[in-house]
């Protein structure tokens, strides 16, 4: 099935607007409280959120190399990612606490549009055959990781960790919600 690039592209789009308003609406106590389900704060998840969109640029190169490779290669490699999951998981959690200090909410928004941004311009490049190209991930690593995924797979994915996350949000308004008429 092929990928339908506007409709991600409008994801990437709306997840750029929803940031915007949650952290235009938000106070700076909201987002210092703990998210919904995470040991983030909400700015530290909010910038998971955006980190999401930003592991896709460094995504794109390796599905176009591992993609060429043989079918076992790929698998092992794969098999080599998942058995480092523990710290994976320990990197991704300072990871994010450390960014949201960098790309904080002043920042993050600016840094959510510039590579979304650049998404959008590679993706309208991508030929069908590209967009087919396949790779194994570590599937143990995040929840939206399938065992084999395509570029576009790949390219769809940010859309769908962002919209996860931010049901996770405690915040005063959260992604999604309507904060007037």
């Amino acid at each position: 099935m092929a990928l339908d690039r506007d409709a991600v592209i409008a994801g990437y789009r709306r997840n750029c607007a929803e940031l915007d308003t949650t952290l235009a609406g938000a106070s700076p106590a909201a987002l210092r409280r703990r998210s919904a389900g995470t040991r983030w704060s909400n700015e530290e998840l909010l910038y998971h959120m955006v980190f999401g969109y930003i592991v896709v640029l460094a995504l794109l190169p390796l599905v176009r190399i591992f993609g060429r490779l043989p079918l076992p290669v790929n698998r092992g490699f794969a098999r080599l990612l998942n058995a480092g999951t523990g710290p994976f998981d320990v990197v991704n959690y300072w990871g994010s606490k450390a960014g949201a200090r960098v790309f904080n909410r002043r920042r993050m928004a600016a840094k959510l549009r510039r590579v979304t941004a650049a998404l959008e311009r590679r993706l309208r490049r991508e030929t069908e055959p590209g967009l087919a190209r396949r790779m194994n991930f570590p599937s143990r690593w995040d929840p939206f990781f399938k065992e084999s995924m395509t570029l576009a797979d790949v390219y769809a994915y940010p859309v769908a960790h962002f919209d996860f996350h931010a049901a996770q949000l405690s915040l005063d308004a959260t992604p999604g919600t309507s904060t007037g008429p």
